[in-house]
This record gives C-alpha cells, sequence and structure tokens, in this order.
C-alpha cells in the first residue's frame, strides 16, 4: 500500500510540473482560452493545481501507513484503509482528468461529483482507520 501511494504521490507531482510547464508556455497571452478569469482557463489550472494536492494527499496517505504499520501490500491492513487506497488513487486520476473535461465542455462539470465522492470518501475511510489502530484519541 505504502509504495502505490508514493509512486502515485510522485506520479502527481511530475504531472504537475509538465502540465504547469505545458500551461505555461502560453499563459503570457493575455486572450489565451478567453482571458484570465475564463471558464477553460481556470478549469485548466484547477486541474493542474489539483496534480499537486492530490499528490500530497497519496504522500500523507502512504506516511500514516508506515506510521502505523499497515502492510505494504495492503493484505492485512485494516478493512476501512484497504477501502480507501483505490478511491485515493481514482480520485487523483478523475481530478485533473474531470478540470480538462469540464475546460472542453461546460456541461461536464456534472462529473465532478465523481472525483470529490471519491476523494471525500477515501478521507472519511483514512480516518476511520487511523482511529481503528490506536493513531487516534
Amino acid at each position: 500500500m505504502t509504495g502505490l501511494h508514493l509512486a502515485a504521490a510522485w506520479a502527481g507531482i511530475l504531472a504537475g510540473m509538465l502540465a504547469g510547464a505545458t500551461l505555461g508556455l502560453s499563459f503570457h497571452r493575455e486572450e489565451w482560452l478567453g482571458g484570465y478569469g475564463s471558464w477553460s482557463r481556470r478549469l485548466l489550472r484547477l486541474g493542474h493545481v489539483s496534480l499537486f494536492g492530490i499528490a500530497f494527499l497519496n504522500l500523507a496517505f502512504a506516511g500514516t501507513a508506515d506510521l502505523l504499520g499497515w502492510p505494504a501490500g495492503g493484505s492485512g491492513a485494516p478493512a476501512a484503509a484497504a477501502a480507501a487506497s483505490p478511491l485515493l488513487l481514482a480520485g487523483a486520476v478523475l481530478m485533473p482528468a474531470v478540470c480538462a473535461l469540464a475546460a472542453w465542455r461546460k456541461p461536464l462539470r456534472h462529473l465532478f461529483a465523481l472525483p470529490v465522492a471519491s476523494l471525500a470518501a477515501a478521507a472519511a475511510l483514512a480516518l476511520l482507520a487511523v482511529l481503528r489502530t490506536g493513531g487516534g484519541p
């Protein structure tokens, strides 16, 4: 479990850097994608930032798993942690993807329910696992 989330975290950080560099090639053009405050430009920036933010969630999850001694393979980890793991990984893929899709076609913004639900459920399950394994009050 730890290795997978560490890899996902570093992949997210690298993807965030590459996305930032790609977006940065055109940011100097004031009217690019409709201007700084346009829907498309805001959503692409949000997707770029989400790559970093969710990478840090994966780092936190990996650190928590290591600190609390959850097995590396995931089997034997608390059930809540085992359930949180794929939800966190799914959110790491879904959030920037939905940002890009919504930037492309505004009605696709309704898909945000998928990454938000995935990440919120992952956080709730991770908290439950922490509390059940003695990491909390």
